[in-house]
């Protein structure tokens, strides 16, 4: 039997200080009429992001958060009953998230829900990136139908959390598509009221990924989502000698002498075939995912080394667990699920 568990890491509420900007004060405003909470980079005049004119108003225009504000739906939807009824029998629900794609985000919830699964708890994966979903290939389903219904996404999505048969499991792990689209707006607010663990986030260490990482923050907090990490993927490049492949460039192009090399390293300095090189391929100088968390006031789970192996293992469909070639990103992943996840 699967045993209960529960999410360990979740941000502190921060102490709130009396109203100093305009900002704050129209936000107190804004919650007393009903309006709901206004954003700190909100512009002024916000007429909160609950009310009707929110991304609307002439107030809005500019508002970094306007097509947030505007495409959220209003008001209490009808099948919210049906969706925490049917959510009951699912104990933990995680979303995985990012700012910008192809950052990892479904590397990292396909290995989270391998890592879960061997930890003996019952998941089930959801992926809700409706345009590009990666979750078939990663688990080796790329040739089973997938059937989407219904004239709108969030009408899809609906139809995941409403009408699907989760059955009793322990986690729902779901991937997201990038940035603050409508399947994020949706997914929030379907399962805000049945009960969400929060949001893991996940970026790299260069600069145009952070600054689209702290919307994506600011997103989860004026959606109310716990924030209950970030992790940095693609933290330098970790590879053991022995997998890599050598060539000798030439006027005529490149000559492959990897047989060669390992040949001679063997001879000449054996040792050197369990040696991990690294190399950084990001800007680290800045302080990366780890810095921006400070600032942010959000817990920092970690860096994920690009692990070649990782790659492999992702292709195949296959956990980076269930073997010894991963094992410069395993580890790497498992103390991240560590800090996540602990049996109660």
């Amino acid at each position: 039997m699967p045993q209960s568990c529960f999410v360990s890491r979740k941000p502190k509420t921060p102490k709130l200080n009396p109203p100093s900007t305009p900002q704050q004060r129209a936000s107190e405003e804004s919650m007393e009429s009903g309006g709901g909470k206004v954003p700190e980079d909100a512009n002024d005049h916000c007429p909160g992001t609950e009310s009707e004119n929110a991304g609307k108003a002439e107030a809005c225009a500019g508002c970094p958060n306007q097509q947030v504000c505007a495409t959220a739906p209003k008001g209490p939807d009808p099948d919210l009953p049906a969706i925490i009824e049917r959510m009951g029998n699912v104990k933990h629900k995680i979303l995985v998230m990012s700012g910008k794609g192809r950052v990892g985000k479904s590397t990292f919830s396909t290995q989270l829900s391998f890592a879960l699964a061997e930890m003996d708890y019952e998941v089930g994966l959801l992926d809700i990136d409706i345009c590009g979903p990666s979750i078939p290939k990663m688990l080796g389903l790329e040739d089973n139908a997938v059937a989407w219904r219904g004239p709108r996404k969030n009408n899809l999505i609906k139809q995941f959390v409403k009408d699907v048969d989760w059955g009793d499991i322990d986690y729902l792990v779901v991937d997201t598509p990038p940035g603050t689209s409508d399947e994020n707006i949706s997914i929030v607010q379907y399962l805000k009221s049945a009960g969400i663990d929060g949001a893991i986030i996940i970026t790299t260490p260069q600069q145009v990924s952070l600054i689209d990482v702290r919307k994506g923050i600011n997103f989860c907090k004026m959606a109310g989502v716990p924030v209950l990490g970030v992790v940095e993927n693609m933290s330098g490049l970790r590879q053991a000698i022995s997998d890599m492949r050598f060539v000798k460039p030439s006027e005529s192009g490149e000559t492959d002498v990897t047989e060669w090399a390992l040949d001679y390293i063997k001879e000449k300095a054996p040792d050197l075939l369990s040696v991990v090189a690294c190399s950084e391929a990001f800007d680290s100088s800045k302080g990366g995912a780890e810095k921006m968390c400070h600032e942010m006031g959000v817990p920092f789970l970690g860096k994920v080394p690009m692990d070649p192996q990782l790659g492999k293992a992702v292709e195949e469909g296959r956990s980076c667990f269930t073997d010894q070639k991963c094992s410069v990103s395993a580890p790497a992943l498992k103390q991240i699920i560590e800090k996540l996840i602990k049996p109660q």
